[in-house]
Order: structure tokens, then sequence, then C-alpha cells
């Protein structure tokens, strides 16, 4: 076990990241990972002139490493946006509009998680399944009890994964059940302020509160408001829904006079690295709001397909400036790994690009300029999250947090291979993000820690 805090590292390896949209990045190299968990140094080693601190990093660490030559060291990857509770019901349901699905299916699991020793089963068994694909920081929504809540944030600090846990504010009583939400606004912002503290008491670097309003509809406007205060008082993160589906946007017109995104800046929950799950339905306009405002979106391709009523335009608002990682949605998305999920936001945005009628004229069928690469996508999966959440990782680098995957292309226990005299380091990238499985992952590391 390599633990941040007491050892300094040195690791021998083959990089392959995305510092932007555009380029993929591939090279041998020593990094230096310092008592912090701090990336302290990246010496590429075919630089002649790197030469003597390799050997005294190598020399000076308390642990060497050294990868094989078919190992690949990518950045952890980030996931803006899990239901935690909803582990156990992966994978069902998904034939349903998004409102029968959480009274059918959602809310009645939800309740459960007053009892802990439930919670604390589905925790452990979900942290250490998202660590196993690679996911090194998640953002997390809980349950609306304080204590299965706080036992989540718990289970990510012990585990070693890196996240934002909030426990679930919802208290309108025709857009909750009346036997699964807060009693009143009063409790539900009090709740969240219980929880804040609770989790901030566990004393990790690793994990921190992040203020839950579920989404607009299951809101009061007390609630709300209450929140924003609250937001705005301790500087906590902020993570809910935005314009997720037809139904979804449309309410919020019709009850707020206004879109989704300027009713939560209405009630001052939009806000810097604000978390915004799905946004389907957002206008130019609402994109421009949440640009200026310093948040970002949580893209979930695959439950979006299933419960969004549309395909969100990632190339086009990434192009706008708006901010924008990826996200699961487990269980609204069945499948747990953000690699998929890179490959399923390349694929729903040809979809978008192509359009999908063949009885519509080939003009009008699609939206032109909409797909997006594999490298974009994988941009999206780690600095575009760390972007959105503001920060440290995402990129290995000097300054940044040592939070990476290892994946090995030689291993052969599926589909991942590597053709010498074919693939560069671009191939590489795309043949670990489409073909990639746990299996194919050797090592992670979060905060200079392996796990």
């Amino acid at each position: 076990m390599i633990y941040a805090g007491n050892r300094r590292i040195a690791v021998a390896c083959r990089i392959l990241q995305t510092p932007t949209r555009e380029r993929v990045v591939g090279f041998r190299s020593v990094l230096v990972v310092g008592e912090s968990g701090r990336i302290e140094a990246v010496l590429d080693q075919s630089d002649p002139a790197n030469e003597g601190a390799i050997q005294r990093a190598l020399t000076e660490a308390d642990e060497v490493i050294e990868l094989p030559e078919t190992t690949y060291l990518l950045p952890g990857l980030v996931d803006l946006h899990v239901h935690a509770p909803q582990w156990p019901q992966v994978g069902t349901g998904l034939d349903l509009p998004l409102e029968r699905w959480l009274f059918e299916y959602t809310f009645p699991l939800e309740a459960r998680y007053d009892n802990l020793e439930f919670a604390q089963h589905v925790w452990t068994d979900l942290v250490s399944t998202l660590l196993a694909h690679g996911t090194t920081t998640a953002v997390y929504y809980g349950s609306v009890h304080v204590d299965s809540t706080t036992s989540l944030a718990r289970t990510c600090a012990t585990l070693g994964q890196r996240a934002l846990v909030g426990r679930v504010a919802m208290d309108h009583p025709e857009g909750t059940p009346d036997w699964y939400r807060d009693e009143s606004a009063s409790v539900a912002v009090a709740s969240s302020q219980q929880s804040i503290e609770a989790i901030t008491a566990i004393g990790s670097r690793l994990v921190a509160p992040v203020i839950t309003p579920r989404f607009t509809p299951a809101c009061t406007d007390a609630t709300l408001a209450g929140l924003g205060e609250l937001a705005e008082a301790t500087g906590v993160h902020v993570q809910t829904h935005c314009s997720e589906s037809d139904w979804h946007h449309g309410y919020s017109i019709d009850r707020f006079g206004c879109s989704d995104t300027e009713a939560l800046e209405r009630f001052g929950l939009l806000r810097p690295h604000t978390v915004l799950a799905h946004s389907d339905h957002m206008s130019d306009g609402d994109a421009r709001r949440a640009v200026e405002r310093e948040a970002g979106v949580a893209h979930c391709p695959l439950s979006n397909a299933y419960f969004a009523n549309a395909v969100f335009p990632a190339r086009h608002f990434l192009e706008a400036g708006l901010r924008m990682g990826l996200g699961t949605d487990i269980a609204g998305g069945p499948r747990p790994g953000l690699l998929p999920q890179c490959g399923d936001a390349v694929a729903m945005s040809r979809l978008l690009e192509d359009g999908t009628d063949a009885r519509l004229p080939l003009a009008e069928r699609g939206r032109p300029d909409s797909r997006i690469t594999t490298v974009d996508a994988f941009w999206m999966a780690t600095v575009g999250g760390a972007e959105v959440l503001g920060l440290p990782i995402g990129l290995i680098e000097p300054g940044r947090q040592f939070d990476a995957i290892a994946v090995d292309t030689k291993r052969g226990l599926g589909a991942l291979r590597v053709w010498d005299d074919l693939d560069d380091d671009t191939r590489i990238l795309e043949k670990i993000v489409n073909l990639a499985s746990p299996s194919d992952i050797t090592h992670v590391w979060v905060d200079g820690r392996r796990v």
C-alpha cells in the first residue's frame, strides 16, 4: 500500500493524457509524488537534460514503481453524477418514463436507507466497484437520511476515493411521495446543514459535502431559497438536475415562468462549480448564464438516451465555453464506468449530427457539426470534470494531486489490443477508451495512495 502523507514515490511509466480537447500527449517519464500526494515533477525520459533529476528522483523516493512498457498511465476519471442509493436497481426499469421510474423504482429504494446496515453494504460495494473501473473522483447524491449519507462519505474516505457527497433535499408535496420527503423546508435546510457539518467532521481531505436540492420539481421555493442562502454562507459546492427532460423543462417554465437554469440562479444555486446534471433542454441563453456563473454540466449521454427526450449538444456548448464533464447517472445509466460513457458520448453526438429518422430528407434529419471525438470525450472525463469542480486533478502534471489509473494493453483478457506498427498515441487512447475493461486496469491511485 502506498499512502500519501508518509511516503514519497517515483513512478517510471508511459503517460497518456489529453491536456486539451484537440491534443493527445504520450511520453515515457518518471514522475515524483510527494508526501502530500501532490505531483512534484514529471520528467520526460527522452530529454537528456532530465537525466540527473531522474536519477535523484529514483534514489530519493521511498518507493519506486516501474510500470511495464505495455502499460499506460492515464489521469483518474471524474464522474460528476452518481445516485449512490440507486446502485441496487442499476440495469432495471429503463423502459419507463422518468416520472414512473422515480416513483415506482427509485423512491421506494431510497427510502430504505434509514437502515444503516443496508446502506453500508451498498456503499462499500458501489465505491469499490467504481474504483475498479478507474473512477478516482465521484460526485454523489445520497438519500434524505443524514446518517446514511455521512456513512457514504466515510466509506469513500476509508476506501480512498475522492468524493463530493450530498444529502438530498426534497420537500415538495406534489413532486415527492409522502413517505419519502423532508417534512418541511426548515427541516430540509437544517438537515442539509447538519449533513455538511457531519461530512466535514470526518476530517478527510478526500471527501467534501455538496448541497443537493434533488431538482426543482421536488423542492418548494422556501427550500430552494434556503439552500441558496446556505451555499452562500458556507461556500459549499452545489449539485442538482437541470432541464433533464421535456417534462422537467416544461415544469419549470409553468411553475417559475422561466427556465430551470434561470430559476436556479434566482434562488442563489447557480454558483461557481455548481454541477448541473443533464441539461439537455438548456438554451443558449441558459448556457451563457452558466458560463457567467462559472457553473458546469454533468453530461450523462447514456442516461439521457433513456430519460431526457433529447440528445445534449455537447460540441455546441463546449465551443460556447460551457464547463463540462461526464457522469454515469447511476442508475439512470446502467454502465458504472466512465470509459464506456466516453464512447456513449461520441455515439450520441453522431446520432445528433446525422439524425435518426430515415423518412426525413438528409438535410432535415440532423444537426450539422455536432459530433465530438474520442479525445473530446476523454478530456471531458478528466480535465473537463476537474474544471467543473475546480479541483487540482484531471492531468498528470506538477501541482496537481496524483489521481491516476494504469491500463495494461497486453493482458489479453478482453478485446483491447495494440499493434506496434499501426497504433500511435491517439489510436491507443481511442482503443483504451472503447475497449478497456476493469480487468485491464492494473493500478488505481488517489491522492498518491494506491487503492
